[in-house]
């Protein structure tokens, strides 16, 4: 048997020793199907609703925000007007238009702005909240510490989470969602895989000094809908 193993380790020390042989060149198959463009896929949801999606720039920091009818009005967090009359929105394009706080409701950490003299603005499509479901595919827009248009996608976590809201730290229900939210994304819209509003991101939990650990929290579309008519009515 030692015979034999010596052998055989003869054998491949000869062929270790032997003139290297060149390898033939390794052409892995590619696709040659271009960028993804299926219908209903994740990038056709964020380029639908990126149009609708705006930065808030108060000058003293940086929230979210979105279009939600075309005579010009915004939807956005109480917390991130924080009690000013008049803050300045980025449009995904680039534009800049100066919009004035037409209302605000603390107690559900809603606000809405009005671009006057807005042309071309496309709002977003609202859904309803009643009828999300725990699993649902969804996806966060906004402006995380100032970068505009980001997009982080995930699902819901949990409907009818409750969780305090506002400076009156009322307990509200609101959906929990793993997709990352950090500071700036206030305001910015939580859409589903149709591309439809479903909620307000406001919100998350994390540990001390840090960002999203994946747990975030939006206002159900369903009540911020409510309170921003009740705010433009008003």
């Amino acid at each position: 048997m030692a015979a034999v193993v010596g052998g055989g380790a003869g054998v491949a020390g000869a062929r270790l020793g032997a003139e290297p042989q060149r390898a033939a060149p390794v052409a892995l198959p590619r696709s040659t199907a271009g960028p993804v463009t299926v219908p209903g896929g994740l990038s056709g949801i964020a380029a639908q609703v990126l149009p609708s999606v705006v930065s808030v720039e108060t000058g003293g920091g940086n929230g979210s925000g979105f279009v939600i009818d075309a005579t010009g009005h915004i939807l956005t967090n109480a917390h991130v007007v924080d009690g000013r009359t008049q803050v300045s929105v980025v449009f995904d394009d680039g534009r800049r238009a100066s919009a004035e706080v037409v209302g605000s409701d603390e107690t559900n950490d809603l606000a809405v702005l009005a671009v006057r003299d807005a042309t071309a603005l496309t709002p977003a499509v609202l859904g309803r909240s009643a009828d999300v479901a725990v699993g649902d595919q969804v996806l966060a827009i906004g402006s995380p510490l100032g970068l505009q248009g980001t997009v982080t996608s995930g699902i819901v976590s949990a409907v009818d989470r409750e969780v305090p809201f506002g400076g009156s730290g009322a307990g509200l229900t609101a959906l929990q969602t793993d997709a990352s939210i950090n500071p700036g994304n206030s305001g910015g819209p939580l859409v589903n895989a149709r591309g439809e509003v479903i909620g307000v991101n406001t919100a998350i939990l994390s540990r001390r000094g840090g960002g999203s650990i994946g747990i975030g929290f939006a206002i159900p579309i369903d009540r911020a809908a409510d309170v921003a008519e009740r705010i433009i009515r008003n």
